[in-house]
């Protein structure tokens, strides 16, 4: 696994970053290129620790390859919307404004779509005044948009206005646009450097630990359970069903679950249910309401998937367009227990576009703040097709291309869907 970061040159130009290169002196301190964060957090004793991958630390250099003085920076947000966009797109700003004197930032509007100049969308100007309160918000001020654009156009675009550094905020899709544009600059040579910073909710990004909004969504996805709990109990044979987002990562619905603790049966992507037969869930269901007479199940939106008729289409960004599991799941459900003679009250919650579209939490916006600023740095310092992340409590660099070589699931096998199964009571298997 090749974690080597790509760079636009040698840095020449001092930072202008009142931090220090010694330790020991009071002050913050610059990152140097050497310094390392391992992929394994875990060994065992008689493990060959020497041959495990690590990523590039993030952080300032005391080097940059940029001249302040001279240098543009954009930033784009893609895909849908997510807690912290303007939080990052704030930190971005101040960042580069007031640390490092870069005077001349503009936002792209609505994704990549505004890098298209047929598309007619032109940037504006972001500076202190403009983002002062943006960050109390949900959403983006810039827009944003799902699909691809020509990365010629695209660089094209980036060389008339003069940019010289592009932070990418988006999940998978918009990380493989972002390592286009880099790779199509880096061929024609020229000096843009292209910085990635990990934003979904379904936290399904490799070598990321956490992307932002994640802990937002889980709170308030919790909160929602909470009320379709209240509605199970207030009925007889009362099921409160919540489907929330997660096409193949089931990451909030775990995450939920283990904030509620009032949830009966989670199902995620990675773990296949049946629905009738013993063991299976609708019986496990049917045994739960017969003993307390009522439930609470969460499910992720990827999950179940084989069990219905597949959905063919796909989003601009490429995706899949998982088929409604919850839809689906009331209607066994019902149809289920009334075959069974067997009486039960179905509260459905589909809160997808609620808890994705709410200001970040206080978590979720510290994070923000760390991966904003880390871009910016690593931009100044000529480094590019990279995305910034968080990996074993320190920030790093990863290239794009390994952060996009798959998703990010949760492990079966893991402490996570251990605490789970615990929570629930639910077998491993249904």
């Amino acid at each position: 696994m090749d974690t080597t970061i790509s760079s636009l040159g040698t840095p020449t130009f001092n930072s202008p970053l009142r931090l220090s290169g010694t330790r020991g002196d009071g002050m913050g301190c610059f990152v140097n290129d050497e310094a390392r964060v391992r992929y394994q957090a875990e060994f065992n004793t008689g493990d060959d620790l020497a041959a495990d991958v690590s990523f590039e630390k993030a952080g300032a250099r005391q080097k940059i390859f940029f001249d302040p003085a001279v240098t543009s920076a954009a930033i784009v947000t893609c895909g849908g919307i997510c807690p912290g966009l303007n939080n990052v797109i704030r930190s971005v700003a101040v960042e580069l404004y007031h640390n490092y004197s870069v005077k001349r930032i503009v936002g792209i509007r609505y994704g990549f779509a505004g890098l298209n100049p047929s598309v007619g969308l032109l940037p504006f100007a972001l500076d202190p005044e403009m983002v002062d309160h943006i960050h109390e918000h949900g959403g983006t001020i810039l827009g944003t948009s799902r699909g691809p654009q020509s990365s010629d156009i695209m660089v094209d675009t980036l060389m008339k206005y003069g940019i010289n550094i592009l932070i990418c905020v988006g999940g998978d899709g918009t990380l493989r646009g972002a390592r286009d544009i880099g790779e199509t600059a880096m061929k024609r040579g020229l000096p843009i450097a292209v910085v990635g910073v990990p934003k979904t909710i379904d936290n399904d990004v490799k070598y990321v630990y956490r992307t932002f909004g994640v802990t937002t969504a889980i709170e308030h996805a919790r909160e929602i359970l909470e009320c379709a709990h209240t509605e199970a109990k207030s009925v007889f044979n009362g099921v409160g069903l919540v489907k929330v987002m997660g096409r193949e990562a089931g990451f909030i619905a775990a995450g939920a679950t283990l904030a509620s603790q009032e949830v009966n049966f989670a199902l995620i992507p990675e773990v296949p249910f049946k629905l009738e037969g013993p063991g299976g869930f609708l019986e496990l269901l049917k045994d739960r309401l017969a003993r307390r007479h009522h439930a609470v199940v969460v499910v992720a939106e990827g999950a179940g998937q084989d069990l219905l008729t597949a959905a063919s289409e796909t989003d601009a960004s490429g995706n899949h367009k998982p088929a409604d599991i919850g839809v689906y799941l009331k209607g066994q459900i019902l149809d289920y227990c009334k075959r069974a003679g067997f009486p039960v009250d179905v509260k459905y919650f589909d809160p997808s576009y609620y808890i994705r579209s709410v200001p970040a939490s206080a978590d979720d916006a510290i994070l923000c703040d760390q991966l904003a600023r880390n871009a910016v740095h690593a931009g100044m310092a000529g480094k590019t097709n990279l995305v910034v992340s968080s990996w074993n409590g320190r920030f790093t660099h990863v290239p794009i291309s390994l952060a996009t070589d798959g998703k990010k699931h949760v492990e079966i096998e893991g402490g996570l869907w251990s605490s789970v199964v615990a929570c629930t009571g639910q077998p491993r298997r249904m």
